[in-house]
């Protein structure tokens, strides 16, 4: 069985970490990849289960001895990164891999393996996303500002994904998720399966363009009016 690469990617707040926990419960034989980062952990994340949480020096010795199949800065200060070992760890076992990394990171993934599918998760409108980050209460407020700014530009690279997911409704989405990594696993192999080819097609692209117009528009009428 060949290894089919998934990367998924979502601004902050988006629900992407819900999304792929609930498509690891429910498809079998997915590896996931745990980021490498040097933020701090929050909350209570623990290392090794949200992040591998390393110092700046360790994370820069991975880089020079070519540790990583994609790395990244965000906002300019911490790292973050996927592993090599976790593509060679699906590849020995014979499962697919899931990446959730950000657009950096997915730009570098196409790269190295062009036929990995890419998926990009939006939320539904910027005033959604605003709410949900408040809600967390984990960020100041000049933060909140930040990963607003750090959405919309991460949006504007939606064109360079497979399919879109807009997650309004959250069931809704993890089927349409799982549609589209199962369609995906199942084409690959010549075992395509037409209702669930039918289902992940709603998602591709081209496909959804129109709807994502008054997104992407919520976004950009807030940058044009200098962030009010």
């Amino acid at each position: 069985m060949m290894t089919n690469v998934f990367i998924i990617s979502a601004p902050s707040g988006s629900g992407k970490s819900t999304l792929v926990k609930k498509l690891r419960e429910q498809v079998p034989n997915l590896e996931f990849s745990i980021s490498y980062t040097t933020r701090k952990p929050r909350g209570a994340e623990q290392d090794g289960r949200e992040y591998y949480f390393v110092t700046r020096e360790q994370f820069e010795d991975m880089i020079a001895r070519e540790e990583f199949l994609e790395y990244a800065r965000v906002f300019e200060f911490d790292y973050y990164g996927t592993a090599r070992r976790f593509l060679l760890k699906a590849q020995e076992e014979g499962n697919d891999l899931l990446l959730d990394i950000d657009v950096q990171g997915a730009a570098q993934v196409r790269s190295k393996i062009p036929d990995a599918v890419s998926i990009f998760i939006l939320p539904p409108n910027r005033s959604e996303l605003e709410q949900r980050l408040r809600s967390r209460g984990q960020d100041s407020e000049e933060k909140i500002q930040r990963r607003l700014e750090e959405a919309r530009r991460e949006i504007e690279n939606y064109g360079k994904y497979d399919y879109i997911l807009v997650n309004d409704r959250l069931d809704e989405s993890v089927t349409g998720l799982e549609a589209i990594v199962l369609s995906e696993r199942l084409g690959r192999e010549g075992r395509a399966d037409a209702g669930l080819g039918a289902r992940a097609e709603m998602y591709r692209l081209e496909n959804i363009r129109e709807r994502l117009q008054p997104i992407l528009q919520s976004f950009r009428e807030v940058a044009a009016s200098g962030g009010k």
